[in-house]
């Protein structure tokens, strides 16, 4: 390949912390920091050419050109790589996913990830793991996790600068596993990126933020320490809160289908009866499903019999943002 061209791959992520809200939408400076865990084999691989022929940036998800608001926003990343490497070459982008996308699964995460890194090389710039993720934040907010391995801790920062996530441990510390149960494969009708602005009509958003510090702390720990009791009980916690704003938020946003709540009650039995599961959702539907590797395959196997689950992926900790070809 020649050295205008790159091909980046990255995995999505799943927050155990979320986020939810910005104090800087232009740049997505969170309100509060995040953590979460990379999902090996769920994955985005974007090839990026900088071609001096293009009239504009063109852009391909799994072989479908793209036009309108998905272009728009690509173009609008790419022009911020054009301007950090001085250059003014439209760039040719193709992008394929291997899970659904727009379903609260974390495919802008790991798209503008993949996007980051295949731009910024393809354009000959050399950022740093914490340039590459204040990079891909400016994407998509949880694109930002998605540079470094493993378990990530995203700093919310002050500026664009210090905004960028890091590693706390890498994919083998803990050896959990995501079960993704499906309960639909549907684009959602109000994606993250409108969502986030949302977040302060609620009277609950500034209460989240203002305890958000202290759940950190928690789930840090537990994972440091492997304490899975701790961590399904802060994890649940926080998917709860996030989703509490996101309900009291004008216009309110409910995520949740029968099958979830489904779900999400099937959890928390499991829980009693000795299996350690805990669940959390991101915006949408589908709800992951946290365990130790050893109870995975029992959990996806009755997350299947739910009525409404569509379908289960099942996901361990994954590794850093790479190139695969430059």
């Amino acid at each position: 390949m020649s050295k205008n061209t790159a091909t980046a791959a990255a995995y999505a992520n799943i927050a155990f912390i979320k986020y939810w809200g910005n104090r800087d939408e232009e740049f997505r400076i969170p309100a509060n920091g995040s953590i979460s865990m990379n999902l090996e084999g769920l994955e985005t691989k974007t090839t990026v050419e900088f071609d001096s022929q293009l009239a504009g940036d063109t852009l391909q998800i799994n072989q479908q050109p793209q036009s309108g608001g998905s272009l728009e926003r690509v173009a609008q990343f790419l022009n911020r790589v054009r301007e950090s490497a001085g250059i003014s070459t439209f760039a040719r982008v193709q992008s394929e996913n291997n899970f659904p996308m727009g379903s609260g699964i974390a495919s802008s995460a790991s798209a503008f990830a993949a996007l980051a890194l295949a731009a910024s090389t393809a354009a000959g710039l050399d950022l740093s793991e914490a340039q590459l993720s204040a990079l891909a934040r400016t994407g998509s907010g949880s694109a930002s996790r998605s540079i470094p391995a493993g378990f990530v801790e995203w700093l919310p920062g002050e500026d664009h600068q210090s905004s960028f996530a890091r590693s706390i441990a890498p994919p083998d510390h803990w050896s959990l596993v995501d079960c993704i149960a499906i309960v639909s494969k549907e684009h959602k009708k109000v994606g993250s990126t409108a969502g986030h602005p949302l977040a302060n009509t609620s009277p609950l958003q500034a209460a989240r933020v203002d305890s958000a510090p202290s759940r950190l702390d928690i789930c840090r720990r537990a994972i440091m320490e492997k304490d899975f009791d701790t961590f399904a009980q802060v994890v649940e916690l926080d998917s709860n809160i996030m989703h509490a704003v996101m309900m009291t938020s004008s216009p309110m946003l409910l995520y949740w289908q029968p099958a979830t709540i489904a779900i999400m009650q099937a959890v928390q039995d499991w829980r009693t009866k000795g299996i350690p599961a805990c669940y959390t959702i991101d915006a949408g539907p589908n709800v992951h499903v946290i365990c130790e590797k050893p109870y995975s395959p029992q959990i996806a196997q009755e997350l299947i019999k739910i009525p409404g689950v569509l379908d289960v992926r099942t996901a361990s900790a994954g590794g850093s943002a790479h190139l695969v070809s430059s």
